[in-house]
């Protein structure tokens, strides 16, 4: 079988784990075919183990040819958001004993990552739903000490009090502590039916309903209208979703204290922001994230990447001598061959462990 030079470097960026034969194969270690018969030979290992065929490898496994360290670059995962107009009648859970509709089963699959909801509605509420990639970006507009603002629009049966909004205002005692909101404006109404907008620093669970209720009035609908900076998009009908453009995404990240490193995978080039009906799974979404992943090695720089300590090469050892010849590559047929290392004089590079890029 033919051999490829052994190279210590690659030029592929990969964003997530991939299948070793794979990954090996992308870096010019040879055919799809020929790397599975290294496999079975037992000639390649992952963290000191021989490694099987299918295998998937991330950014903290160490892979070794023949003894050979194999140096791997990752870059950060690429931070996503989607906004989804929840309708009443939903759950905000992965699964329902009772079988109930979740908001999971309508968004778009990913590859080994997931989607974190920002919070929750619950059943019977509505409005804007957040949901991302990034832990990180998650808990920090989620954690009470980071105080992001949550804006809903509340319908009552009846009408505030002046007492009743002081109350709101001022604190209303509850079951888990003393709650209020930090803002409180009339929305008008016909009827019985009147609408306020209110908004608070924390999400405790159903804590506007709790508010109200306890005032003695009860709440006949309730909308999230915008979270953080992220308002609700008025085309943005209710099962509908949108991905956050770059630009926006950026604004995000910027809001939430975080680096706007994360976001580097995404697209070259953003085409204006579009809404998928909820209750499918196009196939547009599914290609999109496969286009994605395609492109994170040709649009990440290399700024933005992190080479894992564990994948790193050893540092360059001074060549040693044979007869005036240098030792041929690691590992291969050709180990301490005479000329066994050829080119490595390309560019003015004089051996090591190093060799020249392509």
């Amino acid at each position: 079988m033919h051999r490829n030079p052994t190279r210590r470097s690659t030029e592929p960026v990969f964003t997530e784990p991939q299948r070793l034969h794979k990954v090996l194969a992308q870096c010019g270690y040879g055919s799809l075919r020929g790397l599975e018969e290294l496999i079975i030979a037992g000639r390649i290992t992952v963290n000191r183990q021989p490694a099987e065929v299918g295998q998937k490898v991330g950014p903290n496994d160490q892979i070794r040819i023949n003894g050979e360290l194999v140096r791997l670059r990752f870059a950060p995962p690429r931070t996503r958001v989607l906004l989804y107009h929840k309708p009443a009648g939903e759950i905000v859970s992965r699964s329902d004993p009772e079988g109930r509709p979740t908001v999971f089963d309508k968004l778009p699959r990913l590859g080994s990552a997931k989607w974190i909801s920002v919070g929750r509605l619950d059943f019977n509420s509505e409005g804007l739903l957040l949901f991302t990639t990034s832990g990180e970006l998650a808990n920090r507009l989620m954690h009470p000490r980071y105080e992001v603002e949550r804006e809903y629009a509340v319908r009552i049966v009846g009408t505030l009090s002046p007492e009743q909004e002081r109350a709101l205002l001022e604190g209303v005692a509850l079951d888990d502590g003393t709650g209020k909101v930090t803002s409180l404006a009339d929305g008008g109404g016909e009827g019985t039916n009147h609408w306020y907008k209110v908004t608070l620093p924390e999400g405790r669970n159903r804590e506007v309903r709790r508010l109200f209720e306890a005032l003695g009035l009860t709440v006949s609908r309730l909308i999230r209208t915008r979270y953080g900076i992220i308002a609700l998009p008025p085309q943005l009908k209710r099962g509908q979703m949108v991905e956050l453009e770059q630009g926006e995404l950026s604004r995000l990240l910027q809001a939430a204290g975080m680096p706007n490193a994360g976001s580097g995978g995404a697209r070259p080039s953003e085409a204006p922001r579009h809404s998928t009906q909820a209750g499918q799974r196009e196939d547009d979404a599914t290609r999109g994230e496969n286009r994605s992943d395609q492109l994170a090695s040709d649009v990440v720089s290399d700024e933005t990447l992190d080479e894992v300590d564990g994948n790193r090469a050893p540092p360059p050892q001074a060549p040693r001598e044979r007869d005036g010849t240098r030792h041929g590559r690691p590992g291969g047929r050709g180990h301490g061959r005479r000329g066994g290392n050829r080119g490595g004089n390309r560019g003015g590079h004089h051996g090591g462990h190093e060799p020249h890029r392509h």
